[in-house]
């Protein structure tokens, strides 16, 4: 949906730039979702499609946010308040705890880091 309110509310001034971000980020969110498949003893092609699946609502979402803009631009705020603040929640409760689970905390730390770095570059850069 961010990338269907950022092409109505900035065209493709903004809209490009965080439509590359979230594919960039989409890829491995698919290998999230693929690997506990294939741990499990799934065929590859059917990680590969439940992968697939985790991107294919984000087009009509992004189509029905460009679509609905001017109806709720004026919740758009607190929308996005909410959704970042569902990030840091699942990334505080989840993923940090996990990063650190097996004695890995200086390379977590590090590579949290380096992504931290990389999405600065990437905002300015764009």
């Amino acid at each position: 949906m961010a990338v269907g309110v950022a092409f109505a509310a900035g065209g493709s001034e903004l809209g490009v730039p965080l439509a590359i971000a979230i594919g960039i980020q989409n890829v491995p969110e698919g290998f999230a979702a693929a690997a506990p498949l294939v741990a499990a003893g799934a065929r590859s092609i059917v990680a590969v499609g439940f992968a697939a699946a985790t991107g294919a609502v984000e087009p009509p979402a992004a189509f029905a946010a460009f679509a609905a803009f001017d109806l709720v631009s004026g919740l758009l705020a607190a929308g996005l308040a909410f959704a970042a603040g569902a990030m840091l929640y699942v990334v505080v409760d989840e993923l940090i705890p996990e990063s650190h689970a097996r004695n890995r905390e200086r390379e977590a730390t590090l590579a949290l880091m380096g992504g931290f770095a990389l999405m600065m570059g990437l905002d300015n850069a764009f």
